[in-house]
């Protein structure tokens, strides 16, 4: 029944010695994000009007947001900058992470590390505007089209922003397929032609995804598959050259 605490344990007593260190770039990191957040805070309402703005792009008859809930326009300012502190984040992040396990590994592994690093950063911002200039607003043109005469909508502040903040996340994330793909290959999760192999059952599972997060939009479906595949296919290419490399 206890099977696991024996390799539990054993993980623990690897990781105490460097347990200090750990706590540290751990602290490092949530002071960056509270700070980001922070700063995020201060120009929160000029944040907000650039979520909002293809909003009203997509359907001119709405002119303004509601919320019911008194504080919840405050809760959702807090929380809008609590995204946007972690995203702004994410490459302190990586290189924390990074920088505590590069001594064991070798020299030449390091500097990789930090290129993947960036690399993922790099992703994540791409996946995020990709997200915001141009699938946003075709999602929200799409969803929209529902509107009639006697079906007006009446979109909420906070669900909303929420909506906006979800899909940016997602594509930001969706984003680091070629680092996942990378990483998998660097620890050896994976064979060398394991991605090349089953390639066609992992395209349609991103088609899947992407018509998932799409909410069915075929246009917007379309959007995020191509360079969901693409960016696949730069992974296995990227996990063949470390092999190589390795090899």
């Amino acid at each position: 029944m206890n099977a696991g605490l024996p390799a539990l344990e054993r993980f623990f007593t690897l990781l105490a010695p460097h347990y200090k260190e750990l706590r540290r770039r751990l602290g490092a990191t949530l002071v960056m994000i509270v700070v980001a957040s922070i700063a995020a805070y201060l120009f929160i309402e000029p944040i907000a009007q650039l979520c909002v703005r293809p909003l009203f792009v997509a359907s001119p008859h709405i002119r303004a947001l509601v919320y019911t809930n008194l504080p919840e326009a405050f809760i959702t300012y807090l929380k809008l900058a609590l995204l946007i502190g972690l995203g702004v984040s994410y490459p302190f992040a990586l290189y924390q992470f990074w920088a505590f396990i590069s001594p064991g590994l070798h020299r030449h592994e390091r500097s990789l590390a930090l290129l993947v690093a960036l690399v993922g950063s790099l992703l994540f911002a791409a996946g995020a505007s990709f997200a915001f200039f141009i699938a946003l607003p075709r999602l929200l043109t799409y969803l929209l089209s529902y509107a009639q005469p006697n079906l007006e909508p009446l979109p909420k502040f906070a669900l909303y922003l929420t909506f906006v903040a979800r899909a940016i996340i997602t594509f930001g994330l969706a984003f680091q397929i070629p680092f996942l793909q990378v990483m998998a290959a660097r620890f050896g999760l994976v064979e060398r032609d394991y991605f090349r192999r089953h390639r066609l059952k992992f395209w349609l599972a991103l088609a899947v995804l992407a018509f998932m997060l799409t909410s069915g939009d075929l246009m917007a479906t379309l959007l995020l598959t191509l360079p969901l595949a693409m960016l696949y296919e730069t992974g296995v290419f990227l996990c063949g050259l470390w092999t190589k490399k390795k090899g």
